[in-house]
């Protein structure tokens, strides 16, 4: 996945028409624009397919963590809001990207040959696509209730490359660019979108006999190294212990709703300089610490999907959800559509096509969880 720089990860820039805001939350809310953030999104996957340094073997481009995947999850979104009723132009340029690689799953090249790049980058890559194309597709077909024969494919070929061996028993290879924590480095990142791609699938896919077996290795090797992990990386394992059943208890689960929410800023916004250790750039130069799109998207979203558990789950975390999506909905760049976020790597420009990396998927996970608020 080229250009990358760390959360998931982890869509643009100017010369967007105005178009006035559209509210889904109560008239006392602030409000936030939907048109304005689905220009954004565009743009960015219009350049990033378009992006010479992204193009891949058979007129295929690489996936990324940081652009494409977090604008798969997020454009359907708003469809309802803007009134669409049917795939984008760029959405369905992005499935039949995937759909493409999926059927020539042993034809393609790698993202990253070992030829090319040293190795074991044909590994890594193998295994951080598998994944990357199952959720996309499984995301896909979750409106529908059925599972695609393409989605089906890209999750036999994911499950055929988890790992069986030593410490990384039912984990699989992700590559590894020294871009922690965002998305290189993070094979626990890596495993826990796994989990939600099989906990998401429909027709109740995760109860199918077949993969009982990698469902158990998965879940004991997340729930083994999840204390060693980042509190950004906790936080998507939340997120997939609300789609893979068993995956945690009810007091793992509030503990790191506990851990989490004791990082939320007094504006209401959560900052990813909190959420990621003793992390360093490598320039050298300070992180910010101020709140912004993507710690407070991703946050809200996986709290969002938790309410989802019952009444006394909404009614607790009411009070700070209520606060992460007001900050959301009053910090979104009216110049651009995007939510503010920066690379944790180095001090890019903000606004160079690289230094937009972060504000992608920062965008992508403010729209899931202001498009996610029934009752909030």
């Amino acid at each position: 996945m080229a250009g990358r720089t760390r959360w998931v990860h982890f869509i643009l820039f100017a010369g967007f028409c105005a178009a006035p805001a559209i509210s889904q939350v109560a008239p006392s809310s602030p409000p936030w624009n939907p048109s304005r953030a689905a220009a954004y999104l565009d743009q960015r996957s219009t350049w990033w397919m378009a992006w010479p340094s992204a193009a891949r073997d058979q007129s295929t481009f690489c996936v990324s963590c940081h652009t494409v995947l977090p604008f798969s999850l997020s454009r359907a979104a708003l469809r309802g809001p803007l009134g669409e009723s049917a795939v984008t132009p760029n959405e369905q340029k992005v499935l039949d990207n995937v759909t493409k690689r999926v059927r020539m799953w042993h034809d393609v090249e790698p993202f990253y040959p070992d030829q090319t790049r040293g190795l074991p980058k044909t590994s890594e890559s193998r295994g951080t696509e598998s994944i990357l194309n199952s959720l996309i597709l499984v995301w896909r077909d979750m409106p529908s209730g059925h599972l695609s024969p393409d989605a089906r494919l890209a999750l036999d070929n994911m499950w055929a490359l988890q790992l069986k061996a030593a410490d990384m028993n039912g984990a699989w290879a992700w590559l590894q660019f020294h871009n922690a924590p965002f998305e290189g480095d993070s094979q626990f990142y890596g495993a826990t979108l796994a989990a939600i791609t099989i906990g998401s699938a429909p027709g109740n896919y995760q109860s199918e006999p077949a993969i009982q077996s990698g469902i158990k290795l998965l879940r004991t090797w997340l729930v083994a190294n999840m204390d060693a992990q980042t509190p950004l990386d906790r936080v998507v394992l939340l997120w997939a212990s609300t789609k893979l059943t068993g995956l945690l208890t009810r007091d793992r689960q509030n503990k790191i709703v506990a851990d989490t929410l004791a990082k939320q800023r007094e504006d209401g916004g959560f900052s990813m300089a909190q959420l990621i250790g003793v992390w360093k750039r490598r320039d050298g130069t300070p992180l910010d610490t101020s709140s912004d799109g993507y710690a407070t998207g991703i946050i809200a979203f996986a709290l969002e999907q938790l309410t989802a558990a019952g009444p006394e789950e909404s009614l607790r975390l009411r009070d700070p959800l209520k606060r992460a999506l007001t900050w959301l909905r009053t910090n979104q760049m009216k110049s651009d559509g995007r939510w503010p976020a920066v690379s944790l790597n180095n001090n890019r420009p903000v606004l160079s096509d690289t230094g937009l990396f972060m504000s992608d998927a920062a965008t992508a996970y403010a729209v899931l969880a202001l498009t996610n608020t029934s009752g909030q």
